[in-house]
């Protein structure tokens, strides 16, 4: 097995083959307004079974780097004959991509990345002064998708919830609040969920996971005028508050996709809805929307992310590289192609990985 390293922004490979593991890395960079921590996510796939050329992808970090996000360095080591990074044009997401013959028997990769987060807040009582964001991005992000449609009965619904609000925060915070009243967290949905918007508001079925009720966020607001977007990624520690919305270690089933839309006067606003309801699904066994607790995250997840939580992305629609099979809806968790077969990433029998985290000290 070797290992290669790229550099920050994932977008060059150098030839140099690191021994002795992963160099160690300074902490980020301290800030007046939140102090920077440094994680490190391991992400290990091993294909069962495979049958012919065999293929993988993991998600990387966040391009570029943010006020609230950066890349420090990445690795990987395994046994197949290429492995690379792409950056996809259309979202600049980073996607690790590795490839076997069909003479290997026991496919498996190991990506390792370092990173760089700090808790993120946008202060919309104060006055606000962002860098305006280039015009071709906001119009991509008020753009439908496969699931995240804009027309029809989504945006009837959202008109309709916004029909007293004018500025472009008081719509997107109608909206926010629209669906922690009336959408649920449902357990039994597989994986983060679909994020078929329409299929939500047109059966009247409003329960889901992260990707299907911060997706409702997003087209709603895409709808009205109001560039938003969903954030693809993964919970790397424990919450500073809530037990429910925070995990460690191992995290491979921490998935979790959060949203912001853009404001005129503040740039780009976090917002996380669905957490809310988890909380109200989980927090000490199950707590109403009333309680204290969940009152209190209300209020900070319109604006505000906790940073124990690694970006990936904010890629709808993505085609994989080197990939025959069909776009993916989103990117948040590895994805496996062995001969013609698309392998489920949520079948552990299928497609074996696990991700791990850790905290690094100075």
């Amino acid at each position: 097995m070797n290992r290669r390293m790229f550099l920050k922004h994932g977008l060059s490979v150098s030839a140099a083959v690191v021994l002795g593991g992963v160099p160690r890395f300074a902490r980020g960079a301290s800030s007046q307004e939140a102090p920077w921590r440094t994680f490190e996510v391991t992400t290990r796939v091993e294909i069962i079974k495979p049958s012919g050329v065999t293929r993988a992808w993991v998600p990387m970090p966040l391009l570029p780097d943010t006020d609230y996000h950066k890349n420090l360095d990445q690795g990987w080591t395994g046994n197949a004959a290429t492995m690379r990074v792409y950056r996809d044009d259309k979202y600049g997401a980073g996607i690790f991509y590795a490839e076997w013959p069909g003479t290997e028997a026991m496919p498996v990769v190991e990506v390792t990345t370092r990173f760089s987060t700090r808790d993120r807040a946008v202060d919309l009582a104060a006055p606000g002064n962002p860098s305006p964001e280039d015009k071709a991005v906001l119009k991509k992000y008020l753009s439908s998708t496969k699931f995240i449609t804009t027309d029809g009965i989504v945006r009837k619904t959202a008109r309709e919830i916004t029909k007293s609000a004018s500025t472009d925060v008081d719509k997107a915070k109608a909206l926010y609040e629209w669906i922690v009243d009336n959408t649920f967290r449902d357990p039994k949905t597989r994986g983060c969920g679909l994020g078929d918007i329409k299929a939500m508001l047109e059966t009247g079925n409003l329960g889901g996971k992260c990707a299907d009720l911060n997706a409702l966020f997003v087209g709603l607001t895409r709808s009205v005028g109001i560039p938003a977007r969903d954030i693809y990624g993964v919970r790397v520690a424990d919450s500073a508050e809530y037990k429910s919305l925070g995990r460690s270690g191992d995290i491979t089933k921490a998935q979790h996709c959060r949203a912001e839309f853009y404001s005129a006067s503040h740039g780009w606003v976090p917002v996380d809805p669905a957490d809310v309801r988890k909380l109200v699904l989980e927090e000490n066994g199950g707590i109403p929307l009333t309680d204290p607790k969940v009152q209190k995250a209300r209020v900070k997840l319109f604006g505000a992310f906790e940073m124990n939580w690694l970006a990936y992305n904010y890629a709808a629609d993505l085609k994989l590289p080197s990939s025959p099979g069909e776009p993916l809806a989103f990117f948040m968790y590895p994805q496996v192609e062995t001969g013609s077969e698309q392998r489920d990433s949520l079948d552990p029998d299928s497609v074996r990985y696990r991700l791990t985290s850790k905290e690094l000290t100075s």
